[in-house]
């Protein structure tokens, strides 16, 4: 694997930096916190900038009002808390004042996925990617480190007009991509080649995907393995390309299978070149308190289930 752990780093951590880098270079950004600043990683643009720092306390549905309000005034909002708040508690204002109206606002989900732990069930978005991809005008990213979050972040500021949704995860995970990297919204990233079927993954699984791909390998496998950072809009070239190439394909995420970006692959698969698939996520099931090891492993979303799945889809060619 080419890829090496710079060392473990939460993506809420690069949310926060990438929002200071953000502010540093436009003075219209507006950060709203919902009462859980540190937790989201907010507390970085809170202490650099706290005159433009509003915190509306537990109240998400305010804050999607007060965010649009905002991008409606020519100011560039940011919205964060927990994602399953942010996309289902708040699902109604998000639909209405924000994509109907096509407003630049840019919504953080934090503690996406099962990995978040102990908190359990109530506090792990599951549900969120499939709530956001059929919102109309919106955008969804699902970066895979820290570091790809941090430039996630500024993309999702500068090089978008509409409302973005962007998940992240709370637990300190791999952070292995460049920060030089070339990121761009809508661009997939062919993180490792190779011609006998293809893992396309999302956030924290697409490390567990090159893990995978390295387990693979030492029984003479050749994995391509895509990191999706962009669900919507999503890369149907290179999903088309790696079908073609390949012949089957394994779907990766912290996320319920059905509904999620494996879904959104399989609609692009299905449509222009359909091959076998396995899914890996979450099927249709709460999930529990636990360490982001025990979880990950107890749901098949680790690096051991991704390769399992991959000798199944093999089977299937």
């Amino acid at each position: 694997m080419t890829f090496k752990n710079k060392g473990n780093k939460p993506t809420k951590t690069g949310f926060g930096e990438g929002l200071v880098d953000a502010g540093i270079a436009n003075e219209n950004i507006i950060a709203l916190g919902a009462d859980i600043t540190s937790s989201v990683g907010m507390n970085f643009f809170a202490e650099k900038f706290p005159k433009r720092f509003i915190s509306l306390g537990i109240a998400e549905q305010n804050c999607v009002g007060a965010a649009a309000g905002l991008a409606l005034s020519g100011k560039i909002p940011v919205f964060s808390t927990y994602g399953v708040f942010a996309a289902l508690r708040a699902a109604d204002q998000i639909r209405i004042s924000v994509c109907y109206n096509n407003l630049h606002v840019l919504i953080g989900g934090a503690h996406a996925g099962i990995s978040v732990g102990p908190d359990g069930a109530t506090h792990q978005a599951l549900e969120d990617i499939a709530t956001m991809r059929v919102m109309p005008n919106m955008t969804v990213i699902s970066p895979c480190d820290a570091t790809q979050t941090r430039i996630a972040v500024k993309a999702a500021i500068n090089e978008t007009k509409g409302p973005v949704y962007l998940r992240f995860g709370r637990n300190a995970v791999a952070d292995f991509t460049s920060p030089n990297q070339k990121f761009k919204i809508g661009k997939a990233d062919v993180l490792q080649n190779g011609n006998d079927l293809s893992i396309i993954a999302t956030g924290h699984l697409v490390w567990e995907a090159l893990l995978a791909a390295e387990q693979l390998q030492k029984i003479g496998v050749g994995a391509r393995v895509i990191n999706l950072h962009t669900i919507k809009p999503i890369d149907k070239n290179e999903i088309i390309k790696a079908a073609k190439e390949t012949g089957a394909v394994v779907t990766a995420e912290e996320h319920q299978v059905a509904g999620g970006m494996g879904s959104a692959v399989a609609e692009v698969v299905s449509e222009s070149f359909p091959v076998p698939i396995e899914f890996i996520g979450m099927k249709d099931s709460f999930g529990e308190s636990g360490t982001a090891d025990e979880l990950l492993k107890k749901y098949q979303m680790s690096a051991d289930a991704i390769f399992k799945a991959a000798k199944k889809v093999l089977k299937r060619k």
